[in-house]
């Protein structure tokens, strides 16, 4: 049992057929681009022991192949001979010691490939049937029958060989629309032989997979099932045929768990149920984990979905809508999650905010895993724990926005004496304008969090002390770290007096523009453009959002994107591509196309808002300069940026003092 009676469910065991899991919190499968060649590296390990010295009961390792046609990216791990058991002994022998268990996902994506081979020629994806997806544009072969014998042997042996690296359990993957999804999806399997036709046929594949897999492990191991109840997609797999395969494998006595997901991969809107962002609610997959949970009966049920806090799992298990919690992006934010709660420490816990800008957005750009808020995930080996110093300095860091706070406090915890000075009566930074946005509420939790680490670390905090030389030099510290951010940045337009002309800034803190008709010019193709155009728009403007790029939200991650891109359809923002400002006057905005340099002028305008971007504030970090005093630059106070690298910044400056 807890230390803290609040959680007595979540910290309770749970027998999963041969293997009991010493708490209800999981780690599911993701994919972390810490492989090399397919095989576990030592940057893998050193991940995954943090969150089993955090505390956490079950790690699923990432998808691994079972086949040679398994390979949807050029990161994936393999387990399609032999050659991966000493890395998963390695993983085992890892997380072992605290008392975690690990399962390994046997993985085939079928049509759902994202990269190209390594000479950037395109892959040969195989499904049940040629039929295309719409999210990656893949058209791909059908199987022919003694591929899929072979495939269904590929599941056995790999699971044959994770059990011999000492895992203790396995987990077939039929959710998001991979193979065994598409064999028992009717608009994707056309097949007329004994793969295909009849419902019956089409769940043959699934069945001989799990057959095949408990046929090798026999009972040593845990045997799983990961599945979307619902692919939230018209053309994908529906919930009554999920729940269906569900009961009967479990009446066939072939599984001890399964695994309740949504959504899929092969379209924009069913992939976003993937890595939910923030404007999905907390736990928002429990109605279809308690169709799952009513449907196999005491077999042992986790859930997904947006589930980041342990009060919202605990919630959850006692309302008996699952028997256990995934909570992966919770332990990406926070490996020590789990040991806090248990420890009655929930407060000191870092959440997950779900902005899914560095995890599966670094997934997405093929580099591994981390976290905008502890950039420490995935860089374990360097930064897993701060390195005491036996030389403390006095270290003054000026600007408490999210660069200046980690900068506070990875100092104070190696030991240096630290005065953290901000010029308002907050901290925070940007982050306090980007949590006012539409869609964005959750942001704010990144100063909440660092805030409470200042706290935490009984650093100096000094409010309201704008400082310059002087002020400086009279503090006498041995390092200097100056995180004083930065302000809109203003190209330079033809404007008349008449011209109404804000800042994106203006906006998210509260500045109204006359009623009628504003153009948002949004340079980045971030979140601050489409944030203040939905801000005017829930005002009853009508909104143009001019976007320097191909489309809105461009830089940002596509589930993330997805969503803003919806609320601007719903809200019915018009969206003008490859447009630059030019200038503005009282009825009228004018534009350039970036391409063609011809004018684009929208009349009947009241306003223009600014997004187009940052301006370091180097003011003061000139005068130290100047004045021969060292400073070291972090954060926007560097170059603009994002919170990814402000934090990172904070991270590695301090630890190199």
């Amino acid at each position: 049992m807890t230390n803290n009676p609040m959680f007595d469910s979540l910290f309770t065991a749970l027998t999963v057929g041969p293997v009991t899991l010493p708490n209800r919190i999981v780690s599911s499968a993701h994919d972390t681009v810490m492989t090399k060649d397919g095989r576990v590296t030592d940057q893998l390990v050193a991940y995954h022991k943090a969150r089993a010295e955090g505390g956490v009961g079950l790690i699923v390792v990432q998808a691994a192949g079972v086949h040679e046609t398994a390979r949807y990216t050029s990161h994936v791990l393999m387990a399609a001979d032999d050659s991966c058991i000493d890395g998963y002994r390695r993983l085992a022998e890892a997380v072992h010691p605290f008392g975690t268990r690990m399962f390994g996902q046997l993985f085939h994506p079928g049509r759902e490939v994202m990269d190209p081979l390594e000479d950037g020629s395109a892959q040969v994806p195989v499904a049940p049937s040629a039929v295309p997806q719409e999210r990656f544009h893949v058209m791909p072969r059908a199987l022919l029958v003694t591929e899929i014998r072979e495939i269904i042997e590929g599941y056995a042996s790999a699971a044959l060989r994770l059990a011999q690296a000492g895992l203790d359990g396995v987990e077939v993957v039929a959710s998001h629309g991979y193979l065994p999804a598409q064999f028992l999806n009717p608009r994707v399997n056309h097949r007329d032989d004994d793969y295909g036709g009849s419902p019956e046929n089409r769940a043959r594949f699934l069945h001989e997979v799990v057959r095949a897999v408990r046929a090798k492990v026999a009972s040593r191991i845990a045997v799983g099932l990961r599945i979307s109840i619902g692919e939230r997609d018209p053309e994908g797999l529906d919930k009554q045929t999920a729940l269906t395969t569900c009961t009967d494998l479990a009446d066939e006595g072939l599984l001890d768990y399964v695994s309740v997901t949504v959504g899929t991969s092969a379209s924009l809107a069913g992939s976003d149920h993937i890595v939910p962002d923030m404007n999905w609610a907390n736990g928002y997959v429990t109605a279809e984990s308690r169709l799952v949970k009513d449907a196999v009966g005491s077999l042992p049920v986790f859930v997904a979905g947006r589930i980041n806090q342990p009060q919202e799992a605990e919630r959850i298990l006692l309302a008996g809508d699952a028997d256990a919690c995934i909570m992966t992006r919770a332990l990406i934010s926070d490996p020590r999650m789990p040991r806090l709660a248990k420890a009655g420490k929930a407060d000191d816990i870092r959440a997950c905010i779900a902005c899914n800008q560095a995890c599966i957005g670094h997934f997405h750009a093929g580099f591994p895993i981390s976290c905008v808020q502890r950039p420490e995930t995935g860089r374990e080996l360097l930064y897993g724990t701060p390195a005491r110093t036996s030389h403390p300095k006095k270290v003054l860091v000026i600007g408490a926005g999210p660069a200046g706070m980690k900068a506070a406090v990875i100092a104070a915890q190696r030991g240096h004496q630290v005065r953290l000075c901000e010029a308002t009566g907050r901290v925070g930074g940007q982050v306090l304008l980007a949590e006012r946005l539409p869609g964005r509420d959750e942001f704010g939790g990144a100063a909440t969090n660092l805030a409470h680490e200042v706290q935490r670390e009984d650093i100096e905090l000094v409010l309201h002390k704008r400082m310059d030389v002087d002020a400086v030099r009279a503090e006498a510290a041995d390092v200097v770290i100056l995180a004083t951010g930065a302000t809109p940045y203003r190209p330079d337009l033809d404007l008349t007096d008449e011209a109404v002309v804000k800042d994106a800034w203006d906006i998210a803190s509260g500045q109204s523009m006359p009623a009628g008709h504003i153009v948002v010019a949004d340079w980045r193709g971030d979140w601050i453009g489409i944030g203040v155009a939905r801000l005017l728009a829930n005002t009853h403007h009508q909104v143009t959002l001019a976007v320097n790029g191909y489309g809105a939200a461009q830089m940002l991650q596509q589930y993330v994107r997805d969503s803003a891109l919806a609320a601007l359809h719903r809200e019915k923002i018009t969206v003008l591509s490859l447009m630059r400002p030019y200038g503005a006057d009282g009825d009228s905005v004018y534009l350039q196309h970036v391409l063609t340099e011809e004018p684009v002028v929208l009349d009947n305008v009241v306003g223009l808002v600014l997004a187009c971007g940052h301006r370091s504030n180097t003011g003061l970090l000139g005068q130290l300069q100047q004045a021969g005093t060292p400073a070291i630059a972090i954060g926007d106070c560097r170059t603009p940026r994002t919170i990814e690298e402000a934090i990172l910044e904070g991270l590695t400056t301090s630890s190199s003092i």
